[in-house]
């Protein structure tokens, strides 16, 4: 008897052993009022089936769950052995299965919504993903899909071109990680190509603006220090940077630096975040 090779690791290097749970956690904790008004925006209703396609740890499918009760179901798939652990931890009314969105074991046509944010950018083949995700709606079901950082970010206010470098430098630490081209990486922000490609109608795009100034709540000065500093801006960039703007970039975002950025009164972040909807 013969094993079928497992399936590649997504684009950017997803595998059923990775997680990153503890990122999403921040991302969720920080972004929660934006997210939490977005999906109030999708007129959910009591006795409806919400799907949370990627669903990570488990926050947004909560969220879901909520919106349709009673008498509903929000139901939570991620490839990640760790993320779906934690999202069952959490309790609450939503179901957690872990699966892969480019091949969900679900009946066609069990959806009033499905909702899939931050995740389809990371499968090698999105629109397949978008018209699979479509398969599973009902007649007049949504598919919502949503992507962080469509728009460059603002994070130092007062120093553009060193925010622009250690960005750019980002980008060109992930391209050499997993072996991308720009291409790669930029296609994600056609979310409406994607959901037209998928066949869906009344395709209407939402992008809001996650903005924070200091002094910050606990939960976005977490999110800010160990997911961009310390994650997507860490000592991986120093190979990337001149050794003057590493200096600089690793004072402003270090929490011990007398000129630690999140401290200055000047501080003031902007981030966007995109939802695209369309109907079945």
């Amino acid at each position: 008897m013969t094993t079928a090779p497992p399936a590649p690791p997504g684009l950017l290097g997803d595998t059923p052993e990775r997680n990153y749970g503890r990122k999403l956690q921040l991302f969720n904790a920080f972004a929660e009022p934006e997210l939490r008004a977005l999906i109030d925006g999708l007129g959910l209703r009591s006795g409806q089936q919400a799907l949370d396609a990627g669903c990570g740890v488990g926050s947004t499918t909560l969220w879901l769950a909520e919106r349709v009760a009673p008498g509903g179901m929000a139901l939570g798939i991620d490839l990640a052995t760790a993320h779906t652990r934690i999202a069952r931890a959490a309790g609450g009314a939503a179901v957690v299965l872990q699966a892969d969105i480019a091949r969900p074991p679900l009946r066609p046509g069990s959806f009033d919504l499905v909702w899939c944010v931050n995740t389809i950018n990371h499968l090698r083949e999105p629109l397949g993903a978008a018209r699979t995700l479509a398969g599973l709606l009902r007649p007049g079901g949504r598919l919502a899909l949503g992507q962080s950082h469509l728009l460059p970010e603002m994070v130092f206010a007062w120093d553009a071109r060193l925010e622009r470098v250690a960005t750019e430098a980002n980008r060109a630490y992930y391209r050499d990680k997993y072996g991308l081209r720009e291409a790669d990486t930029t296609a994600i922000r056609a979310l409406v190509g994607l959901l037209r490609g998928a066949g869906l109608r009344q395709v209407r795009p939402q992008t809001v603006v996650v903005e924070r100034v200091a002094p910050l709540a606990p939960a976005d000065e977490a999110y800010l220090v160990e997911a961009l500093f310390r994650g997507y801006w860490g000592d991986h960039l120093r190979p990337y940077l001149d050794p003057d703007d590493w200096a600089a970039l690793a004072a402003l975002c270090d929490p011990a630096s007398a000129t630690f950025c999140l401290r200055r009164p000047d501080f003031h972040y902007i981030q966007t975040f995109t939802l695209v909807t369309g109907t079945l």
